[in-house]
């Protein structure tokens, strides 16, 4: 198992290290707090996170959040010092909550119970208990990672394997499908063409382009994005109900 060590105290991080490769099991990376997981999560996709909760600026639990919100998310194990955020952290699925210090026998177990799930199997569990949709999108700008809110972003545009997320003042590119996205959030966003979803909230109304296209106007962009035939007619409702 590839397992990355999230604390913000480095002998605590030792400390499992060590527990670890005795155990036979490989390290790929360690960070100090949660936006550092996001970061190697992403980038060296692990198997398994061991997560404190605890650490200054994004917590655990709020990176196992972002974390689950991936495409194909590592099992995540709790590691702390502290028992009162055990039902929080079990609401993200965690495979197991360890209270420190960490004896090395119940590390085996969660790490042996981590096996058990496969990643799909994971997701699984996550998506059917996910009744609300993400409030903040994980985006990588400039090597960093950024969370965009929902209500910021104005449309969210397919080009072959990549989609554009636009907001007001930035463009992202992000790695998630638009179908996937579409059925996310299907109470905020709108198709208006096979590659194109955009925010009910931005819209202001209907323009032809040069070619005679019907095309969209959206608040806070001056991109008209061209409509489709079959998306004309629910284009066309939406605004009559925003004129009412």
């Amino acid at each position: 198992m590839n397992v990355l060590i999230v604390d913000d105290e480095q002998l605590a991080r030792q400390r499992l290290r060590h527990m670890l490769s005795g155990m036979g099991e490989h390290v790929i990376g360690e960070a100090a707090n949660g936006e550092q997981a996001l970061q190697q999560t992403q980038h060296a996709s692990p198997d398994v996170v061991l997560m404190d909760i605890r650490m200054p600026g994004m917590d655990g639990l709020e990176a196992a959040g972002y974390i689950n919100q991936m495409s194909n998310p590592p099992a995540i194990i709790f590691t702390t010092a502290y028992s009162d955020h055990a039902l929080q952290a079990f609401e993200t699925h965690a495979i197991d909550y360890l209270l420190k210090p960490i004896k090395r026998d119940r590390l085996a177990y969660a790490i042996s119970a981590a096996k058990r799930l496969t990643r799909a199997q994971i997701q699984r569990l996550r998506n059917d208990d996910m009744d609300d949709m993400r409030s903040k999108i994980c985006v990588k700008s400039r090597g960093s990672l950024e969370l965009v809110p929902i209500e910021d972003i104005i449309y969210f545009k397919a080009d072959q394997k990549y989609v554009t997320l636009k907001t007001d003042d930035h463009e992202y590119l992000i790695e998630e499908s638009l179908i996937a996205l579409e059925q996310e959030f299907a109470r905020r966003f709108v198709r208006i063409h096979r590659n194109a979803l955009v925010s009910e909230n931005h819209i202001a109304g209907l323009t032809k382009n040069e070619s005679g296209h019907q095309c969209i106007l959206l608040n806070d962009t001056d991109d008209a994005l061209e409509i489709s035939r079959r998306h004309l007619p629910t284009i066309r409702r939406k605004l009559k109900n925003l004129g009412n």
